[in-house]
């Protein structure tokens, strides 16, 4: 059964910085794309950013290009996003998400496994 647990949440001023991780169980992250997507209250769940099996192409929201950073550490079974340039839009709760496949896509439903999520609140 796959588990993914998000870390590193927490309450940010307006141009800091954050990282986010995202520990998995349960079978390898090895072969399977990784996203981060994040909700607001009263929004829908958006997709934030994704990387593949293999972290050679990375997939980013036109709201974070530039500012958000996604890694992965098949060693650690771990997935990070990097979190710069913080702005108040930015708060919300994110989450982590395995797909099935190799490669990535930016739509939720192709994403089975998913974590509980991490808030991140910027302060303006």
């Amino acid at each position: 059964q796959v588990q993914l647990l998000e870390s590193g949440g927490g309450l940010v001023q307006a141009g800091g910085s954050v990282r986010l991780s995202c520990a998995a169980s349960g079978r390898t992250i090895g072969s399977y794309c990784m996203g981060w997507f994040r909700q607001a209250p009263g929004k829908e769940r958006e997709f934030v950013a994704a990387i593949n099996w293999i972290g050679s192409r990375m997939q980013y929201a036109d709201s974070v290009k530039g500012r958000f950073t996604i890694t992965r550490d098949n060693a650690k079974n771990t997935v990070y996003l990097q979190m710069n340039g913080l702005k108040p839009e930015d708060t919300a709760v994110y989450y982590c998400a395995q797909r099935d496949y190799t490669h990535c896509y930016s739509s939720t439903g192709e994403y089975p496994y998913w974590g509980q999520g991490t808030q991140v609140t910027v302060s303006s």
